[in-house]
Order: C-alpha cells, then sequence, then structure tokens
C-alpha cells in the first residue's frame, strides 16, 4: 500500500469517526433540551394550575362578601325599597389577580 493511500484512509476514518461522534453528541444535547422543555411545560402547568385555584379562592371570597352586603340582618328578603342595596351577583364582573 502506497503512502497516498494510507494517508487517505486514515484522513477518511479519522472524518468518518469525528461525522459519528458529532451526530452521537448531537443527539444526546437534543434528547436532553426536550426532556428540559417537557419539565418546563410541567412547571408552567403547575404554575397555571395555583393561578387558578388562587383566582377561584378570590371569586369565592368576593362572592360571600357581596352576599353578606346584598342581606345584611336585618333587612326583608324580598325588600326592595332599599335603594343602597347592591346590584345582582351575575352582574358583578371578578377578574382574575395580576
Amino acid at each position: 500500500m502506497s503512502l497516498s493511500a494510507k494517508i487517505t484512509l486514515g484522513a477518511a476514518i479519522g472524518i468518518s469517526g469525528a461525522i459519528i461522534g458529532y451526530v452521537h453528541y448531537k443527539q444526546s444535547e437534543d434528547r436532553l433540551k426536550l426532556h428540559q422543555g417537557v419539565l418546563r411545560d410541567v412547571e408552567q402547568q403547575q404554575r397555571r394550575k395555583h393561578e387558578n385555584t388562587y383566582a377561584l379562592q378570590q371569586q369565592i371570597d368576593i362572592t360571600k362578601q357581596l352576599k353578606s352586603m346584598q342581606t345584611k340582618p336585618g333587612d326583608k328578603p324580598g325588600d326592595s325599597t332599599d335603594k343602597n342595596k347592591t346590584p345582582n351577583l351575575d352582574a358583578v364582573a371578578l377578574q382574575p389577580p395580576p
């Protein structure tokens, strides 16, 4: 085998090995990024769940406050002559937390 053939063979083996090594490295890096994306999505879902729970609790508290304001002690439930009563609860818009 001539010297130029040995050099060509060595270069081809070296380049092929480098390409294969890069492909394996890139594949493992992509898998890691995909896994991190899944973890980030799970964290985001948990955060949204906590925010929704907080907003729901606030709405429940506001509803209780409005109901207690609407029916004060001593008022008759059917008495519509009081002009200071709060409007119907269906008309009140509740907003989520910022």
